[in-house]
């Protein structure tokens, strides 16, 4: 039989430094003592390990640092949160490279999916009236970079890419995206959610009872179009299959834009429906891109799982009650994100990175370029 058991241990590992004394002919004797180990935080007491599980505790897993002490006050360690506070705020710029690293690889995907939520920032702020600030994120084909900032405009995505980005970028329909420069000069295009589409018709469906049948029609046109897409994807583009689901997918759309046209030419038709299928037409050449891309998914539901674990963070520990906090929220949660693509322990990572900060003198690495999840051998990263 096997059963599995788990025991944590905290220990205080003390390091006595030898001292030597060494002799010579010349006046006086000369004591040498050993280096001392090399430390994250100069003159701190707190080792790496603890860093990396307080690190991982709040970001990773949602907790608030008050209950993380809570939970290793049951072992034995008491740990003062002002010191943390300290010493996160210290971590802090030592992230700021890899950070950098990130968003200059995120902009260079040709595909990106991008959302935005609030996020609280307990700070006063000239021209603001309130806390609440907004967290973006930006998922690329294999980065995923968070961006905090104070306001919810349209400069936000417009300063992230490049004044010259191309690509696709997925999103809402929310009308920062649509303003940004690199849209309207036609470099990036904007692909629409067909989730956030089901969605409208299942909010008339379920507020209006006798709409429901009407819904419910076009709910089943929506899991059509999902289901072609998927089989479509599992062919080769030369394949006599691909071809022939591809023709099934185009006239699925062709038949959704005509029963649209007619539905809205009909008087009788109601305003919550009429309002939905008006959105559906505007939208219309955003949310039909994928048919010359089997590449581009139907939906923006990457971007918004990847907001799932902020959400959790706000809702337990409320946001970041300085902008340094943000800062480390934001690094945080765009190395942990990444890490995830790449299939890497972010425990294991952030351990080696911290540790090389340490042997540099609590500062970043020189040369952090060996970190980075595309740069890793298939050894080292399976390591």
């Amino acid at each position: 039989s096997e059963q599995v058991e788990i025991e944590v241990t905290v220990y205080r590992r003390r390091i006595r430094r030898r001292r030597y004394r060494k002799t010579c002919n010349c006046p006086g004797q000369q004591t040498l003592t050993a280096p001392k180990p090399p430390k994250l935080i100069p003159k701190g007491r707190y080792g790496i390990s603890l860093w990396v599980h307080l690190l991982l505790e709040k970001f990773h897993s949602g907790r608030p640092i008050q209950r993380t002490i809570e939970q290793l006050r049951l072992y034995g360690l008491g740990l003062a949160a002002g010191t943390i506070a300290d010493g996160l705020k210290r971590i802090e710029p030592l992230l700021q490279p890899i950070y950098a690293a990130l968003r200059d690889r995120n902009v260079q995907s040709a595909f990106h999916h991008a959302d935005e939520t609030r996020w609280l920032v307990f700070v006063e702020k000239q021209g603001k009236n309130s806390y609440r600030w907004w967290l973006w994120v930006f998922a690329g084909e294999d980065s995923v970079v968070y961006v905090l900032d104070p306001t919810r405009a349209h400069e936000v995505p417009e300063g992230h890419f490049p004044a010259d980005a191309q690509g696709v970028l997925i999103v809402d329909r929310y009308s920062a995206y649509k303003a940004m420069k690199q849209v309207r000069a036609g470099k990036l295009i904007l692909v629409f959610c067909w989730a956030h589409v089901r969605r409208d018709f299942v909010r008339v469906g379920k507020g209006y009872p006798e709409l429901k049948e009407w819904a419910l029609r076009w709910l089943r046109q929506i899991r059509e179009l999902y289901w072609l897409h998927r089989e479509r994807r599992q062919h080769e583009l030369s394949s006599p299959e691909y071809a022939q689901v591809d023709a099934a997918l185009r006239e699925q759309i062709a038949t959704m834009c005509q029963q649209r046209d007619v539905e809205l030419a009909d008087a009788k038709l109601r305003e919550p429906c009429r309002k939905v299928l008006t959105s559906l037409t505007e939208h219309w050449s955003g949310l039909t891109v994928f048919l010359d891309d089997p590449r581009i998914p139907l939906d923006n539901n990457f971007a918004e799982h990847l907001m799932r674990n902020p959400a959790v963070g706000r809702k337990n520990y409320y946001g970041s009650g300085a902008e340094w906090a943000g800062r480390l929220a934001t690094m945080m949660f765009s190395i942990l994100a990444t890490l995830k693509l790449w299939k890497i322990n972010p425990r294991l990572w952030l351990t080696w990175y911290l540790e090389s900060c340490a042997a540099a003198g609590g500062k970043p690495p020189s040369d952090i370029t060996p970190f980075l999840p595309w740069n890793l051998s298939d050894e080292r990263r399976a390591a």
